[in-house]
């Protein structure tokens, strides 16, 4: 029952997000995206599938499908595309919007959103501001002090979504943090995938479960992303992945059911979520 459980979900899953079809030629002007298609090829596969890098250092006995990481398995030419939606230019303005502390005060815009959330000091600023390394007028603060986000922080990426920086949870939240997340996370209609951040150093905590059972109470598409994966090494790093892994196989309905492992100091795993949000948004159509 669980094994058809499993695979009804991520079959649900994989319809919201679709395999992306083969280009001819990478589309993105970026240097740096440029320099990274110029790595050796082991070097470049880790800095832009790390989960396939993990994948190879399994025994060969440990039995298939331990990670899922063949769902959202992109070209290097789709990841040029999608690199070039997160690069701001006069005809795609990547600017911050507003913020807010309550739903009703949140900018009413009609493009898709995403929303990043995680506890507090699990590395949320530091990712977005590396997914917007290529907006560099955009400012996203990183303070060393844990619980610094007090408010939802709305950020336009040109015409393609609007991608939202909730407050952290646990040490230093905002007092009114429920009222505020619950009721934007279960009202805000054009909410298309909530990414919800893991530390991969410590694992999932009990305050990560709360955050998971909400995600999955209201029934909310969300995805787990791995942060500071260049903390551990990679023997850490892969148990905690496999026990991540199994912990999504088997507690959760709403979760994607491939993991997102990301270093936001190596970039390790940063252009394939860039790639991944432009293809849940619709664009890259």
């Amino acid at each position: 029952m669980a094994a058809a459980r499993l695979s009804h979900r991520m079959g649900r899953l994989l319809e919201k997000a679709p395999a992306l079809g083969p280009r001819t030629r990478v589309y993105s002007t970026s240097p740096a995206f440029a320099e990274v298609l110029r790595l050796p090829q082991k070097q470049l596969t880790k800095v832009v599938y790390p989960l396939r890098e993990l994948g190879q250092h399994l025994a060969a006995d440990s039995g298939p499908g331990l990670i899922e990481q063949r769902l959202f398995d992109p070209s290097l030419e789709d990841i040029g595309r999608a690199e070039s939606i997160f690069e701001a230019t006069a005809r795609n303005r990547i600017e911050y919007l507003s913020s807010a502390v309550r739903l009703d005060h949140a900018p009413s815009l009609q493009q898709p959103e995403v929303c990043f959330i995680g506890r507090s000091n699990v590395g949320k600023s530091s990712l977005i501001k590396a997914l917007f390394s290529l907006a560099p007028d955009v400012e996203v603060r990183i303070s060393k002090k844990p619980g610094h986000t007090k408010k939802m922080n709305f950020f336009k990426v040109g015409k393609h979504f609007t991608l939202v920086d909730m407050p952290g949870y646990g040490y230093r939240a905002p007092e009114d943090f429920v009222d505020m997340v619950e009721t934007y996370l279960k009202e805000r209609n054009n909410l298309k995938r909530t990414f919800l951040l893991v530390d991969s150093v410590v694992g999932i905590t009990k305050l990560d479960n709360i955050a998971i059972e909400m995600c999955e109470e209201f029934a909310l598409p969300y995805v787990m992303i791995l942060t500071k994966i260049d903390k551990s090494s990679k023997g850490y790093l892969l148990k905690q992945v496999l026990q991540i892994q199994k912990f999504v196989n088997t507690q959760t309905q709403g979760c994607f059911p491939q993991l997102f492992p990301i270093s936001a100091v190596t970039n390790s795993g940063v252009h394939l979520l860039k790639c991944f949000i432009a293809d849940i948004t619709g664009s890259l159509k």
